[in-house]
Formats: structure tokens, sequence, C-alpha cells
């Protein structure tokens, strides 16, 4: 399984493996969606070695179930590579990344 969910208390940690694409866009909706509105998401992509537009995307669907502008998602220990391409898709003003 690509996607492992933790829920202690109010925090909900999604921890994804080496490649997050469209091939998991499935799998990853049902694990937030599993959760409360108003968890406390932290998605981590420390195994996360490629990620490509839909993974993008799946982000921006998890901010939106989350609250939008009031959502509290934070992304940790990404990878150089990963973190360039949140930078560059200016994801670090719609997320914390870590």
């Amino acid at each position: 399984m690509p996607i492992n969910l933790l829920k202690e208390g109010r925090n909900v940690t999604i921890t994804l493996e080496e490649r997050f694409n469209f091939e998991i866009h499935r799998e990853f909706r049902d694990v937030y969606a599993a959760c409360q509105p108003s968890s406390a998401f932290i998605v981590d992509m420390k195994k996360v070695d490629y990620l490509d537009s839909s993974a993008l995307g799946m982000l921006l669907l998890l901010r939106e179930y989350a609250g939008g502008d009031k959502s509290n998602i934070s992304i940790i220990n990404c990878k150089s590579m990963v973190e360039r391409i949140f930078k560059v898709a200016n994801f670090d003003r719609l997320f914390k990344i870590v």
C-alpha cells in the first residue's frame, strides 16, 4: 500500500511512498475522506522520489476538503526536488511546507 494513515487525536498523518501520481488518486482521496475535514493534516513526503501534476491536484483537493483557506495542512520531510516543485508551483503560499 503506497499510503499509510495515522490518526492521533485531531492530527492525521498521511505518509506517502516513492511515487505520488495519478495511480493512487482514489486511495489518497479515500484516506483523507475517512477523516474529519477539521483535522490537522500532515502529509509526510519523506519517501517520495517522484510526483506529477496530478499529485499537485490531489493536494489542492485535500486543501478544499479541509476548509480551503482555513485548512490546517502541513507537508513535511520533502526531498529537495519535491520542495523545489512546490515552490515553483507556489504551494508554499497554500500549505505549510516544513
